[in-house]
């Protein structure tokens, strides 16, 4: 006993054959693209730089003071 796929096996085709015909960049249409490809790389290097800075500033803070 074999399993239904998802979609039919034409509607696959006929999508393939759009997407091969198409000549020109295809990537960020969709919202989710722009998500996953603006705005997680932001949120982790504004991350980043939040930590090296605040680390910078502890280390700033904690230094000894030659003069005590």
């Amino acid at each position: 006993m074999s399993e239904e796929p998802f979609r039919p096996r034409e509607k696959l085709v006929e999508k393939q054959k759009f997407f091969q015909s198409v000549h020109k960049h295809t990537y960020l249409k969709g919202p989710y693209d722009k998500i996953t490809s603006v705005a997680i790389p932001l949120a982790l290097a504004a991350t980043s730089l939040f930590m090296i800075v605040s680390s910078f500033c502890s280390f700033l803070s904690v230094r000894p003071s030659i003069h005590s």
